[in-house]
């Protein structure tokens, strides 16, 4: 008989969506035809100099090995040129960035890197799972902090409780934000940024979507606001912005002290990532850049098909100005969870409730915009019929 689980993971969740992933593998064995609108990984590849690249490294014998822990020289510069050019932010090449094998994994460990037993981590609700997750296998304090349709989905500060703020070593960010699709202006980054510096809090963002953005909007990063570096990191991803969801590649930028921290932890967990993906990622940050408008196009052409079709069934959303998703309230009578299942069964088409991101997130659902057009049109039609 195995020896006991730890109580860490025992008092974890399967991840929402590797259990979605069982039912709808079932389903589709029964026959089923499945939309998969609830997951958000894009269906476009990378562009095709991105794959070139890719496979040049691959078939020079000498890029098999270990390639570091800390990422290639030219990544680093990449991510260092990236973020002048997109936001105009200095990095040091040595010591304010760190590449990631996928943003997912710094996030998760980041919480392993600064939360001890009984401290206070402030989560987003709703919010990516990962933030509460990480928190919990470190034995850290989940603190909610609501966000909601009033205050355009922004948390207020202000209004989490003293005894937690006590506690708190982490405040999560996110926008443009998953689920809900909401942005945040340089304005609300800057008090963001005086209230880590006033409670002694690292504050993290998570910028994955700042790439994916629609109508003329572009997304700032939190590091724009002067002093940001003294208090805060930053995640971002190739995975939504590129299209390399599968490559997993990631980083993190900002305060020097918590980046070399989250390297001491990896150093004993990861050896990095494959040469021939870091190369390639090189390719992703400093190569042509246009394709992504065009690419950017597309998701807001299917966005506004899933937008058109949510009146005629007594829903209704926001337009996302980014993102890869749609926010939507759900029709009266239903519980998030009762229409979303029933929508799979009776016609197939899987999206996710909004209760999967947290409690403040019923009543609503996320629509994912990573299918082929038609499908999502198809989609829209069996909602309809629904």
């Amino acid at each position: 008989m195995p020896a006991k689980l730890a109580q860490r993971v025992v008092n974890v969740p399967p991840y929402v969506f590797a259990g979605l992933e069982k039912r709808l593998a079932e389903l589709v064995a029964a026959g089923k035809d499945i939309i998969r609108l609830d997951i958000g990984s894009p269906d476009q590849p990378p562009s095709p100099q991105i794959i070139e690249s890719l496979y040049q490294s691959a078939k020079n014998p000498t890029h098999h090995g270990y390639a570091g822990y800390s990422g290639i020289l030219p990544l680093r510069r990449a991510i260092v040129d990236y973020y002048l050019r997109r936001f105009g932010v200095q990095l040091d090449v040595k010591t304010e960035l760190l590449p990631l094998i996928g943003s997912k994994e710094g996030i998760f460990n980041l919480a392993w890197t600064y939360v001890d037993p009984g401290d206070v981590v402030l989560v987003p609700d709703p919010g990516y799972p990962t933030y509460t997750g990480g928190t919990r296998l470190a034995d850290g304090e989940v603190c909610r902090v609501p966000l909601n349709e009033k205050r355009g989905w922004l948390p207020d500060l202000n209004a989490i409780p003293q005894p937690s703020l006590k506690r708190a070593k982490l405040l999560w960010l996110n926008y443009p934000n998953n689920p809900t699709t909401a942005t945040a202006s340089l304005e609300f980054f800057a008090q963001a940024v005086a209230f880590a510096r006033q409670y002694d809090i690292l504050l993290a963002h998570d910028n994955p979507y700042c790439d994916v953005c629609f109508d003329g909007y572009v997304a700032p990063s939190l590091l724009q606001v002067s002093g940001a570096k003294d208090v805060a990191v930053e995640f971002n991803s190739l995975s939504k912005s590129y299209n390399m969801g599968g490559w997993r590649v990631g980083m993190v930028v900002g305060n020097a002290e918590a980046i070399g921290a989250l390297s001491r932890l990896k150093t004993n967990m990861d050896s990095g990532f494959f040469r021939a993906i870091q190369d390639a990622a090189v390719e992703a940050l400093t190569g042509d850049q246009e394709w992504l408008s065009e690419r950017n196009d597309v998701y807001a052409h299917r966005r506004d098909i899933v937008l058109k079709a949510l009146p005629k069934v007594g829903m209704s959303a926001d337009t996302p100005k980014g993102t890869i998703y749609v926010w939507a309230k759900i029709p009266s009578g239903y519980t998030s969870a009762d229409f979303c299942n029933q929508l799979l069964d009776k016609t197939g088409v899987s999206i996710t409730p909004g209760p999967a991101f947290g409690q403040q997130g019923e009543g609503y659902v996320r629509i994912s915009l990573g299918q082929k057009t038609e499908r999502i049109a198809e989609a829209m039609e069996r909602l309809r019929n629904f």
